[in-house]
This record gives structure tokens, C-alpha cells and sequence, in this order.
């Protein structure tokens, strides 16, 4: 009779051996989900979606009116596409294409406090790593940094185990008519479909919040689109800031007080954070009970700790807001005219606040009626530095705010959490030199108090115009009912008036018409 081994019990040792450090790249590749690529469709939008921020980022430090090239095309197998963004940027330097298209975390833009629509140096080379585990094929980059010189192209594959690009092919070439810019190809595993989380309306959104840029749209059906730009004026330069006390937690205080180049405590504060003079500097230090003039390398975690709650009960200036660039309402409401027919059209924009210590704008737009029908509830638009979010619409600062809104005040249905119902098209956006996305597929706000207050105050604002412009069409719709009515019986008026009066045809005939000419003159006034 067979007895079966009991089970190896493990050790320390053994359990040792089996541990191991896994790069950024191989947990991506595993957890692809987190970046938005959930599912073939998805993933086909999240694609493209990244490359087109890219450009628009790369045009706008560029400062010229971007010019976009979006196609999908049918790849060489069923539910595979090759999706190609080409861009009127600056181009990339030769020795940069590889960093920038085929390693994760890596670029510029998470060290800056500016407004930018990447933050964490993920996207498009997540897109090539998805196109590579799905395909097996590599990512094409063509690449030109001015008109004199020549074109680069190279073909890349991300080596997930050790977090670093692996070229296949690289050469010179002549890309005679582009001047400067940059063209990426991939071909990804995905499923094309219209509606609304697809990436025909996020190209038709992004139209609405960029209104200086140009994106010509193919379909895989051959189909093209031109989204035409509704001005050449570039949006306002960001300036990079530093970062804001208020937003500076105890374990990010101690890392920099450890690797400032400051001699002094002062000096370190004046010198690591805006919004810090000596004057706040002092009071901070004589708060905390610290020498202002001790070295900073030299503080113990005690003594920082102080420090950070000293800061928190110093006041200090909020921080400056060149770092933002909204959109405007006067453009805003431009491209919305531009991209929806409605009857009536508002925008705000709110002077910006602060939230942790960063700086944010809201602004936002009501379209009614027109071209938008029905008994639905109304669609709501988000945005993030310019950026349709499709995606995670519950989970949203941006939808609970809208839903808290008391919409039946400015005349509009509302049932208890829920949406308003009208044929009505909301738009709201936030600029922010750091979103606080839910996740890393950045497709939701979190709901700090303070964004959630500015969206309800900007949607406030705009619900009050749409009431007025509600109320006013109801009256002239009462106006018209009751001299429709008055019109209508005029024939009887002039005959009753006929036998009181004992007038002959004619005179009838006339006072018929006067009537008519009050009642015309009335309706336009």
C-alpha cells in the first residue's frame, strides 16, 4: 500500500532562493490593467491616446500649433491593428529615442511642478510594451530634430527583465515633407469600435480642449476625419515652480534636507520651496524651536519631524500660478460652439485654488438643446490638463460634484444621485500641475474637498445662465401659445366687430390686419 510524501516544509534558506527583484517593466507586463489596458478595446484607445498627449505636450514646449496624424489600420491578423501618431514637433534627439520609447519611468516630466499632460514617464513606452506582448512586433520610430538634417528611424523592443530598450534596426534617412517632427507605429492586439469610449470621441473631445491643435483622423475603414483648429493662439507658457510647503509630506522633508545643497537651515527652505522668504523661513525655524543657521544634512528625524508641523501651522503665501495654463472661457467656448450645435452655450473659468499645496484651475461648459435631444440623462465631458478621461466616470470628483449640484433649481429634472436629465451636454476641466489621479491609468479624480468645491462652484455658475436661458424660452413659449390663440380667432373678432359696429368688408378686412401688425410687433420686441 502507497502512502503519498508529506509536502517539503519550507526553510528560510529555501524560501531565500526563491526571492528575486523584478524591474518596473515585468510588473507592468503582468499588471498591464493598472495602465488602462484592460481589454482589446480599451487598450486600442489607451494606445493612441498616449502617443497624441505626447505630441500635443511636444508641440506646446515647441510653442507651434500642433499638427496631428492619427491612423488605424487593419494589421496582418483578425482583431490586430497598426496604429501610426505622427506629430509637427521637435523631434527627439538619436540617443534619447531609446530611453524615451523603450524604458518605463523614464522623461522629464515627474520631476517638474508644471502643467503637463504626462506625469510619470509611462505611456507610450507602456503602449509598446502591449504592443510587444500581444504582437511580438517592435515599435517604429521615425524621428527629425530640423529641416537641414536628417530623419532617424529605429525599431525598439522593451527587454521587460531589466527595464531598458533593445534596438533591432537603426538608420539614417531622408524625410523630405517634414520639416521636424516625430511619427511612432505600432502594431497592437485590439478591437476598433465607434461609441462613446472609443477613440473616435476621444479624438472629438480632445478637439473641444485643445483648440489650437489640427488632428486629422483615419479609420481602419479608410475613412478620414479632419478636427479643424478654432485658433492659432498657443496656449499661455507653463513655468516650473517648486514645490509648495503645504504639499511636502514628513518622509519627503527628510529626503530633501539629507540631499539639499543648502549650508543652512534658512537657506535650505528659501531655497527648496516657493512661496518661502526669509521672513517665513525664521518663523518656521523658531516654531519648530531649530537653529536657522544649524546645517540641514546634520538634523535628526526628531528635529524634522518638528519642522513639518511647524510648516503646517505657518502661514504661507498660496503658490504662484504661472505654473497652470487653463484653457480660457472665451476659447472654450469656441471650440464647444466649434464641436456641438446647441441653442445655448456657457463656459466659466475659476480663478485657480490650491489643493496639498498645489495649484488647480476648474473650468467648465454647459451646451443645451439644439442638436441634443432626448429625455436621457445629461452627458457629462471630463477632462485633466486637456485630457479626456473616458474611463472610471463613478468613481469621479468630477461626477460626484456634478451629481451634488441641485440642477432642479435652474429649472432642470434631477432624481436623488443621479444625473440631470435634459438634452445637455457638461464639461468640465481641471489644470493642474499634479493631478491626483485614482490610479496609474489615469482615468479619475480623486475627491479632495477643494476640487470638489471649485467643480460644484463652476457648474453653480453655469447652471444659473442655463436657468435664466430657460426661463426666458418659457416665457416666449407661453407668449407665442397665447397669441397663436388671439391669431386664430381674428376672423371672428372682425365679424363680431362688423355686426356691433355695422362696418362694411373693407373696414373689417383692416382691422383684421391692424391686429395682425400689433400682434407681429409684439413678438419682436
Amino acid at each position: 500500500m502507497s502512502t503519498k510524501a508529506a509536502p517539503q516544509r519550507e526553510t528560510a534558506e529555501t524560501l531565500a532562493k526563491k526571492q528575486k527583484q523584478i524591474s518596473i517593466s515585468e510588473f507592468f507586463a503582468k499588471n498591464r490593467h493598472l495602465l488602462g489596458f484592460d481589454n482589446p478595446r480599451k487598450a486600442l484607445l489607451t494606445a493612441i491616446k498616449e502617443m497624441v498627449d505626447n505630441s500635443l505636450d511636444a508641440c506646446e514646449d515647441m510653442g507651434t500649433p500642433p499638427d496631428i496624424f492619427v491612423a488605424i489600420e487593419p494589421g496582418g491578423r483578425e482583431n490586430r491593428f497598426r496604429i501610426t501618431v505622427r506629430d509637427n514637433g521637435p523631434g527627439i534627439l538619436k540617443a534619447q529615442v531609446p530611453s524615451v520609447f523603450g524604458k518605463l519611468l523614464y522623461g522629464s516630466k515627474f520631476h517638474g511642478y508644471r502643467q503637463q499632460r504626462g506625469q510619470q514617464g509611462i505611456g507610450v513606452s507602456a503602449a509598446g510594451l502591449y504592443a510587444m506582448l500581444t504582437t511580438g512586433k517592435a515599435v517604429e520610430i521615425k524621428t527629425k530634430t530640423g529641416p537641414r538634417r536628417k530623419a532617424y528611424s529605429c525599431q525598439l523592443r522593451i527587454d521587460t527583465q531589466h527595464n531598458r530598450p533593445d534596438r533591432l534596426g537603426e538608420k539614417d534617412i531622408e524625410w523630405e515633407d517634414v520639416p521636424h517632427g516625430t511619427e511612432v507605429a505600432m502594431e497592437l492586439e485590439g478591437t476598433y469600435s465607434r461609441g462613446r469610449h472609443s477613440v473616435d470621441s476621444y479624438l472629438e473631445q480632445t478637439a473641444i480642449t485643445n483648440p489650437h491643435a489640427q488632428i486629422t483622423y483615419r479609420t481602419p475603414d479608410g475613412e478620414e476625419r479632419v478636427f479643424e483648429r478654432a485658433t492659432t493662439e498657443m496656449p499661455r507658457p507653463t513655468q516650473a515652480i517648486k514645490p509648495h510647503p503645504y504639499g511636502v509630506e514628513l518622509g519627503v522633508l527628510l529626503k530633501m534636507v539629507k540631499e539639499t545643497k543648502a549650508k543652512q537651515l534658512a537657506e535650505f527652505f528659501q531655497s527648496e520651496f516657493s512661496r518661502v522668504g526669509n521672513k517665513v523661513a525664521q518663523e518656521i525655524c523658531l516654531s519648530a524651536k531649530a537653529d536657522p543657521k544649524s546645517n540641514p544634512h546634520r538634523l535628526s528625524r526628531g528635529t524634522v519631524d518638528e519642522l513639518y508641523h511647524a510648516i503646517q501651522k505657518t502661514k504661507i503665501s498660496a503658490p504662484p500660478t504661472d505654473c497652470i495654463s487653463p484653457i480660457g472661457d472665451t476659447l472654450l467656448l469656441k471650440s464647444l460652439q466649434k464641436e456641438v450645435e446647441a441653442d445655448f452655450y456657457h463656459t466659466v473659468t475659476r480663478s485657480p485654488a490650491v489643493y496639498r499645496g498645489m495649484p488647480f484651475c476648474i473650468e467648465a461648459g454647459i451646451a443645451y438643446g439644439g442638436g441634443l435631444t432626448g429625455d436621457d440623462p445629461a452627458r457629462l465631458l471630463r477632462f485633466a490638463n486637456r485630457v479626456p478621461l473616458l474611463y472610471q466616470q463613478a468613481g469621479c470628483a468630477v461626477t460626484k460634484a456634478t451629481i451634488e449640484t441641485a440642477w432642479r433649481n435652474y429649472r432642470l429634472q434631477q432624481s436623488r444621485g443621479a444625473m440631470p436629465v435634459g438634452p445637455m451636454i457638461i464639461v468640465v476641466h481641471m489644470a493642474s500641475v499634479w493631478v491626483p489621479f485614482t490610479s496609474e491609468s489615469k482615468e479619475a479624480v480623486a475627491s479632495y474637498p477643494e476640487i470638489m468645491k471649485e467643480i460644484k462652484l463652476a457648474l453653480q455658475e453655469c447652471g444659473r445662465k442655463l436657468g435664466t436661458f430657460l426661463r426666458k424660452r418659457r416665457r416666449e413659449e407661453d407668449e407665442a401659445k397665447k397669441r397663436s390663440y388671439i391669431e386664430k380667432y381674428i376672423p371672428q373678432i372682425g365679424i363680431a366687430l362688423q355686426d356691433i359696429l355695422g362696418i362694411n368688408d373693407k373696414k373689417r378686412d383692416d382691422a383684421c390686419e391692424n391686429l395682425k401688425t400689433v400682434l407681429e410687433r409684439s413678438r419682436k420686441m
